[in-house]
């Protein structure tokens, strides 16, 4: 006999308690991106018969060159969440600026604000590469009544009350945390509902992958090059296998499930590193560590990093606990 499938409105009624979102809170917010990410999901599938693919021919606000379906995903995401009576306010790496959302009842009675990457490693769509999604949101801190400041958005990743991202690939996923573990659901495309398929989601310890960009190894630093090699040295039989997407998601999911360390140092050209803190490092240290691994830009843990403007971008190691100790280690000597 089939297992019973949990649906994941079913999986949210099931647990009683979090620690600062309520239960109707969490249904409403995750059902909004939910089905936000339904509607992203099938314009990637489509997107090659559609004409949605490559550029727009126009920047972000990062100075990157948008694709068509970053726009798209973006208003998608935006037109979605303006409509829930939970949310006050939204920031995107698309946008210069956050949104203040006076709510349903025009009184600026909602309580949280959310972060999102709506279309992570949307220039890999034209060669049918995995895309994704990622969220992060944290309980506002200006006095409920008024419009939210930009000191609702600055908040350390600690404080995050729910993170998560969607992987739009060979099937759909959305993972989230709050703060009470990682699991995994799974879009039945013929239901359109999201179904429980990864439960308790772990991290190995010790992986063997290890990601990054090695066209970038002579802007690394010593530390970062040394480790490198060490996961190369098959004379001391430690080499780990090099796998490298170029799409966050798809680069950061496999190495949950696989066991692993994703890295994106700072180079010399790029001392600060190229992602964003508040709309992925963030969401995806806190899931990674829910899951049972680190994250660090090399010396901080990256949720204790208080922010200091919107899209501000800082170097990323994060995966099994013991690879990302090895390389803090040697970065540091």
């Amino acid at each position: 006999m089939d297992k019973k499938l949990i649906s994941l409105g079913e999986f949210i009624k099931q647990k009683s308690l979090y620690n600062t979102c309520s239960q109707n809170e969490l249904n409403e917010l995750l059902t909004a991106i939910r089905f936000a990410a339904k509607r992203v999901s099938l314009k990637v599938n489509q997107a090659a018969l559609t004409g949605i693919t490559g550029a727009l021919g126009s920047e972000n606000v990062q100075g990157e060159e948008q694709q068509k379906l970053d726009v798209i995903a973006d208003e998608i995401f935006i037109n979605t969440l303006i409509n829930r009576d939970v949310i006050c306010g939204i920031a995107s790496e698309e946008n210069e600026d956050f949104i203040n959302i006076p709510g349903l009842h025009n009184d600026n009675s909602n309580k949280y604000v959310i972060m999102i990457d709506p279309l992570d490693g949307s220039s890999n769509i034209d060669v049918n590469v995995s895309v994704g999604t990622i969220f992060s949101i944290y309980k506002r801190v200006s006095p409920v009544g008024s419009p939210v400041t930009i000191d609702d958005f600055l908040q350390e990743g600690n404080k995050q009350v729910v993170a998560g991202y969607v992987i739009y690939g060979t099937s759909t996923m959305l993972v989230y945390t709050t703060g009470e573990g990682v699991n995994g659901f799974t879009l039945d495309s013929s239901l359109g509902t999201f179904f429980l398929s990864h439960p308790n989601m772990k991290i190995d310890v010790d992986g063997k992958i290890y990601s990054v960009n090695e066209g970038n190894y002579s802007e690394f630093s010593k530390g970062v090059q040394e480790y490198i090699d060490l996961c190369k040295d098959t004379l001391n039989k430690t080499a780990y296998s090099a796998r490298y997407i170029g799409s966050l998601v798809a680069d950061v999911h496999r190495n949950i499930l696989k066991g692993g360390i994703y890295m994106y140092p700072e180079t010399q050209s790029k001392p600060n590193g190229k992602l964003r803190l508040l709309y992925e490092c963030n969401p995806f240290a806190m899931i990674i560590e829910q899951a049972g691994g680190s994250a660090t830009d090399g010396t901080r843990r990256i949720m204790d990093i208080k922010p200091s403007e919107l899209h501000q971008r800082v170097p990323f190691y994060a995966g099994s606990k013991n690879m990302v100790e090895k390389l803090k280690n040697l970065k540091n000597e």
